[in-house]
């Protein structure tokens, strides 16, 4: 009886969700039939005073992605059901500027409902030169489009490769930021008192490869999360500036790969955690002809790694990202990138798995592993129809991922979005491979209030 009460109601929230998505197709007709014109003068930025002391806004989404292929890993078609709701407050008392994000989510695929806190910080000055932020904020910087090297703040790995707004890729921190502004350059310091990890695909939504037993699984990493206080903290410093039109920056970072790889145990007992890490890199970016260009290195110092264990740590590693952005012609805009990871001490990792009586070398990841990346952008009818496509290609894995969207502005309220991520590969194994049973469509519709 209750197993039966729960498949009724993820179905009918499923088919709640499909309805929705069926009205975005014809949602633009009937509003054309009704004599709206979609196109009128935006109104952008234009609010009514509501009376209070602080800005109110929000949106309520409703969206939804569907398996295109059958995926023996997991009992569900569905990556993406869900009905949320956005309520943001900000505003500013004396010199204290707040803002708090927090989501409601009815998650049809997790048969829950929830809450998330995505921001909840207070900004204010000290002195002339120096600003703070504190709280649970969302952090980013550094170079790339979708690729990242000194950009070591959590993401949202999950969210992004089941057609959730970008928006949620970047996940929040528990932080303190502080950007003192000299006169010639600016000072980032960033301290998180306990270390945030990415969120990757554990097999509730996506299933993974698990090199461990050779197949494609559902079941959950066990994963052990560096969480005491002071000691699993996290700093991360930029210290940036400019010469003339050039944009320059300098990084460091002391914490721990987002990505859980060393273990701990042995047998049936094993598990997985993070390594310490520390990083440092550079970025440059200017324009050069009709765009933008960016260069970004960075190294990462494997505080942890030995080679009696080198499969087990992660190596040490130095990383490269080169883009170029232009607008080819008017309203298409063209981007690429060209990113390399760079293990060192490779001999030792390559002796480690010839040693090793369970591992297999097929398994065993390149030296060199590089990604190439294209994002086309057309956009027309004063940007409110917006088709996109961004691609990723791995030369050294023979893998890509493709993710092709479009969006459509009704109006200053109400949205629509349709897109993919689609995956492939001549290995199961590699890292966009290995989702290639989870290539999915999805669609979202978002009313802002």
């Amino acid at each position: 009886m209750g197993k039966a009460t729960t498949q009724g109601n993820r179905l009918r929230l499923r088919a709640g969700t499909l309805a929705g998505l069926t009205a975005m197709a014809v949602g633009p007709a009937l509003a054309a039939d009704a004599g709206g014109d979609a196109w009128a003068d935006d109104t952008w930025g234009e609010e009514e005073e509501s009376g209070l002391p602080f800005d109110v806004s929000g949106f309520v989404e409703l969206a939804g992605g569907y398996h295109l292929r059958d995926n023996e890993a997991l009992d569900d078609d569905y990556n993406l059901a869900e009905l949320r709701g956005r309520l943001e407050i900000s505003g500013h008392w004396q010199r204290l500027d707040y803002r708090v994000k927090a989501d409601g989510v009815a998650d049809g695929v997790e048969d829950e409902v929830r809450g998330e806190l995505r921001e909840a910080r207070a900004s204010f000055p000290v002195g002339e030169r120096l600003d703070m932020r504190v709280g649970r904020q969302v952090l980013t910087w550094g170079t790339g489009d979708l690729l990242f090297i000194n950009d070591l703040f959590p993401k949202d790995w999950q969210s992004f490769l089941t057609g959730r707004d970008s928006e949620y890729l970047k996940a929040p921190s528990d932080a303190v930021r502080g950007t003192w502004y000299g006169d010639a350059v600016t000072l980032d310091v960033v301290w998180t008192p306990v270390f945030e990890p990415d969120v990757y695909p554990n097999g509730d939504r996506l299933s993974y490869f698990d090199t461990q037993r050779g197949r494609q699984t559902a079941a959950s990493l066990p994963t052990e999360d560096p969480e005491d206080f002071p000691d699993d903290g996290e700093l991360a410093t930029r210290l940036s500036g400019r010469i003339g039109s050039t944009e320059l920056a300098g990084y460091f970072y002391r914490g721990f790969f987002p990505r859980p790889g060393k273990q701990i145990g042995t047998g049936n007992n094993t598990e997985f955690t993070h390594a310490r890490l520390n990083a440092y890199g550079a970025s440059v970016r200017d324009r050069i002809g009709p765009g933008i260009a960016s260069a970004e290195v960075g190294y990462y110092d494997s505080v942890d790694y030995d080679s009696d264990r080198a499969m087990q740590v992660p190596n040490d590693e130095a990383r490269l990202l080169l883009g170029y952005d232009w607008e080819l012609v008017a309203n298409l805009n063209v981007g690429f990138q060209y990113y390399v990871e760079w293990l060192q001490d490779y001999d030792e990792l390559k002796d480690a798995y010839a040693r090793s009586t369970q591992a297999d070398e097929r398994y065993r990841p390149e030296e060199y592993r590089d990604i190439i990346t294209n994002r086309l952008t057309y956009a027309i009818w004063r940007d409110n129809l917006v088709w996109s496509l961004f691609t990723y290609y791995s030369p050294a894995d023979e893998d890509y991922y493709a993710r092709p969207s479009v969006h459509y502005r009704v109006s200053d309220e109400l949205s629509y979005t349709l897109g993919g991520n689609l995956f492939g590969g001549d290995a199961d194994h590699t890292f966009y491979g290995q989702f290639e049973q989870d290539s999915n469509l999805y669609g979202r519709i978002r009313y802002r209030f």
